[in-house]
């Protein structure tokens, strides 16, 4: 046994070897040349024409239902999508013609919007976690199991309900660790096995129909990927939604064929790697168009071009964290604070927050290097917000 062990180790050790090996030699490029190119392949440079062109682009569109200044999904796409409005992206997904869907990225229990050629590459791992011992989405309990068949049966007959159109006085707790109804339990279990999927949003509450009554049959009909397919899909995912990141040797392994190797000159930043599609738009093999000049933009906290810490330290020479979940005695930057994007520089920040009541938005701190104006980044906010 440990003699096959040992062979198949070194087995893996040899595709991995010749996988990496695919991997064309690195770029050498600016921090400057870098920036320039997340601009450009990230949408900020020149804004999509429609929502569907920005999902098809990306991948995938993070969702979070905090609004302190706008929804993070909105705040994402208004820097990327012409004509963009607050509320636009559900509106494009649940609309009649169901060009996508919400679910959550494997692997990673985060909600996004998804283009529809992606449901083959959940379905299989939604129908095996029916059958996992996970407390908040595999298998049911007898108790759990009885309440599943009730809503499927309720919402079948009464159509499209949310959590409140259940009377059940049983008590769960939710992924986050709260004590919430056994009712919502159950309701993010059959979403997270995809027997019910989520029709619309009511004040953004989830609205939950049947998974054939909501996407098209064409696409329900279509079989799972394989998971080796779809553990690749995933590293593909994450190139396009981001364009410039570090892999792991395992994911070199699945996509070595598909990527550049970037190297950032002057910085301490890893070895990251890009689409080889993308690769023609770095410096060196095109010369991409510098940012307009005075340009200022207030980035959403996860967006693409700062998610990941280690690619805006080296790349941008900027320590940024999403101070949401931290302490409010620890935080350096404030509740939700927005990173300001001049040209090529991320020269700061400014923490926005919604005074409903007064129709205006106000901004608790701020720190942005001396000479970048922030006043109409701000008042195109507070516009896009409908606040003064």
């Amino acid at each position: 046994m440990k003699l096959l062990g040992a062979a198949l180790a070194a087995l893996f050790s040899r595709r991995t070897a010749r996988s990496i090996a695919r991997v064309l030699p690195p770029l050498r490029v600016s921090p400057l040349a870098a920036r320039r190119f997340m601009r450009r392949a990230l949408g900020f440079d020149a804004p999509f024409p429609t929502l569907s062109a920005a999902l098809a682009h990306h991948g995938f569109i993070q969702i979070d239902p905090i609004n302190v200044c706008g929804r993070m999904h909105d705040l994402i796409l208004r820097n990327r999508v012409r004509d963009y409005r607050a509320g636009a992206l559900h509106e494009f997904l649940h609309s009649s013609a169901r060009p996508g869907f919400e679910h959550y990225l494997p692997g990673r229990g985060i909600l996004v919007a998804f283009p529809l050629t992606a449901w083959p590459f959940l379905t299989g791992r939604m129908q095996r976690r029916e059958f996992t011992r996970n407390l908040h989405s595999g298998r049911f309990t007898p108790r759990e199991a009885k309440l599943a068949d009730h809503i499927l049966a309720t919402i079948a007959a009464r159509g499209p309900l949310t959590s409140d159109d259940f009377e059940h006085d049983g008590r769960a707790r939710s992924a986050w660790g709260t004590q919430g109804t056994l009712t919502k339990c159950v309701l993010e279990k059959l979403f997270a096995h995809g027997r019910l999927l989520i029709t619309s949003r009511r004040n953004f509450r989830r609205v939950y129909d049947l998974a054939e009554r909501v996407l098209p049959p064409a696409v329900l009909a279509a079989p799972a990927r394989p998971e080796p397919e779809v553990r690749r899909w995933l590293v593909a995912a994450k190139l396009r939604q981001r364009r410039l990141v570090p892999l792991t040797r395992a994911e070199l392994h699945l996509v070595g064929d598909d990527v550049q190797a970037v190297t950032i000159d002057g910085t301490d930043c890893p070895t990251l790697y890009c689409l080889r599609e993308d690769a023609g738009h770095l410096e060196g093999t095109a010369s991409p168009a510098a940012a307009p000049a005075g340009e200022v933009r207030l980035v959403a906290p996860l967006d693409p071009l700062i998610y990941d810490r280690r690619v805006t330290r080296g790349v941008w020479d900027f320590n940024y964290t999403w101070e949401v979940y931290t302490p409010a005695a620890q935080r350096l930057r404030g509740y939700y604070a927005l990173p300001v994007l001049a040209g090529t520089e991320l020269a700061g920040h400014i923490d926005p927050k919604a005074d409903r009541g007064r129709s205006r938005l106000t901004v608790v701190s701020r720190r942005v290097r001396r000479g970048v104006r922030t006043r109409g980044a701000v008042a195109d906010l507070a516009g896009f917000l409908g606040l003064k």
